[in-house]
């Protein structure tokens, strides 16, 4: 029996809108708590959206204008973080099947690739069976010269295709198409391909190459960017030799929750909740070097060019320098209070608090990015319910955690003021009392944790929001046991593997070190 092949919505990702009445995955899909009952959010199915619909609405933050400069929402953690987590997102879920495999299993039961922390994003089939990508079977090719940022004089484009109609766009060249999606997450796959150049030059050969990138990669995984979002206390629990200064072999991971039986398994509650915490830290605007005159939108500008939106060759003076998204310098902090402050523009960006609050750009995706719903928030909600996730109160209780009462699962910005907060979860219903979508009580349970950033103007007192007890927990255990599971990784080569000392820091190396080594 044929039929008309499906709608399938969140930019066709297999898998996105799975019948609410399956309840078994037969691939690496799969649960963490299989047993938990799901969550609905009214009588049926259309008063459950309309629900979703209603909580997200609550979840869109108002119009800002376009601005420098420091501000209440910023979390002290560099905005660099924010993309490196989209990187890593597209390298978890790179998914290379042919449309025909695609065909044959559209809901991703099967034919999906294993998920590891390999970058077949950035090294895409390799150069045996992708030479096109390589300069000489050993580095990777480098698109035209980009300019604007002094401290970045080496910046290249990625290499792009060459359309035979005028005004068309061109596409980047890569191992994964997703990582030209917007111009930062484009020019840090450019990073990656720099950083690769330089460990090729300095081993010799292409796999002692791909296989240092990957361990270095890794290690600012686990030792800089979890301990950098996830609540301490919380990552303790599953990494202790972070905590207690040792190694892995002496104090080992510890996986509560995830196990992989068979193989490894990319979790729903992930996938579908827990790793989507990253939209809420999305700035509406960034500032990409010193010589352009203002902080660009990530998707509207002054005219159909001046915005972030990727899939396209932007102008060529768009050079990022990093240090605007990274503190590989001590510099300005700047003035709230007064735009005008040159000040403002000279300054390291910092990504938006963990909190339930989106900005009100991503509740309005252009329509060659998404539609149906175009606002991110209503599309997470709606995927968690088609998902059958549970609730995050159960998942909570389901941890051994006493899970957050309903006036404390408050909706809106953290800002302090209280005029940034829309009011507790009940507010927008019935429905979710004591029965909060997970992917939003994950954003309400965030620990606020004391930041002090270093500026030009002396310290900075800021406060970043950490992934609690549920989400910290669920993302750690994750990314630990997808790496543990890997044959190929350091935890399971070489687990006191250590990054290579030329490229440390005081004794340090995360994700700092390794732009700053792209650049060099």
């Amino acid at each position: 029996m044929t039929g008309p092949t499906p709608v399938r919505p969140h930019g066709g990702v297999r898998g996105a809108n799975l019948s609410r009445s399956s309840v078994l995955f037969g691939g690496p899909f799969g649960r963490i708590f299989r047993a938990l009952p799901p969550a609905d959010f009214g009588p049926d199915d259309a008063a459950s959206l309309a629900a979703l619909k209603k909580l997200a609405a609550g979840m869109l933050a108002g119009v800002d204008p376009i601005r420098n400069g420091p501000d209440a929402e910023e979390s002290g953690i560099p905005a660099a973080y924010t993309y490196f987590g989209q990187f890593i997102d597209h390298d978890l879920t790179f998914d290379p099947a042919s449309s025909l495999q695609k065909q044959n299993d559209p809901d991703a039961l099967v034919d999906y690739r294993t998920p590891r922390f390999d970058l077949d994003n950035v090294y895409g089939r390799g150069p045996d069976d992708q030479p096109y990508l390589y300069e000489d079977g050993k580095t990777f090719i480098l698109g035209r010269p980009l300019t604007g940022a002094a401290k970045n004089p080496k910046a290249q484009d990625l290499p792009r295709s060459s359309p035979a109609t005028v005004g068309a766009n061109k596409r980047a060249i890569i191992g994964d198409p997703r990582n030209d999606e917007n111009v930062i997450v484009s020019q840090l796959q450019g990073l990656f391909l720099r950083f690769h150049n330089r460990m090729a030059v300095k081993y010799g050969d292409f796999a002692t190459a791909q296989r240092k990138v990957r361990f270095h990669y890794q290690w600012v995984v686990l030792n800089d960017f979890l301990p950098k979002l996830i609540a301490p206390d919380v990552l303790a629990e599953v990494l202790p030799h972070i905590a207690a200064g040792t190694d892995p072999v002496r104090d080992p991971p510890k996986l509560k929750f995830y196990h992989a039986r068979d193989e490894a398994f990319m979790p729903l509650e992930f996938s579908a909740a827990a790793y989507r915490f990253g939209h809420s830290m999305v700035r509406p605007e960034y500032q990409l070097n010193e010589t352009l005159p203002k902080p660009f939108g990530i998707f509207a500008g002054d005219s159909a060019t001046l915005n972030l939106r990727g899939f396209r060759e932007f102008p060529a003076s768009w050079a990022i320098d990093w240090r605007f998204f990274i503190d590989l310098e001590v510099l300005d902090y700047g003035d709230e209070n007064n735009p005008a402050d040159p000040r403002n523009k000279n300054r390291t960006q910092f990504a938006y608090k963990i909190d339930t609050s989106l900005v009100n750009p991503l509740g309005h995706l252009p329509k060659d990015i998404a539609a149906d719903p175009h606002a991110l928030a209503t599309r997470n909600l709606e995927r968690g319910w088609r998902m059958r996730l549970p609730s995050g109160q159960t998942v909570a209780r389901a941890m051994g955690e006493v899970p957050l009462a309903d006036a404390d699962i408050i909706i809106g910005k953290r800002t302090g003021d209280p005029a940034d907060v829309v009011g507790p979860i009940t507010q927008f219903g019935a429905a979710f009392a004591g029965n909060c979508p997970l992917w939003t009580y994950i954003l309400a349970e965030t620990v606020e944790v004391p930041v002090t950033v270093k500026t030009t103007q002396g310290d900075q007192a800021l406060t970043a929001c950490l992934l609690g007890p549920v989400g910290g927990r669920i993302v750690a255990e994750t990314m630990v046991g997808l790496m543990l599971a890997d044959s190929s990784s350091f935890l399971a080569q070489d687990p006191l593997w250590q990054p290579d000392t030329d490229l440390m820091v005081a004794g340090k190396f995360g994700l700092r070190e390794l732009i700053a080594a792209a650049l060099a």
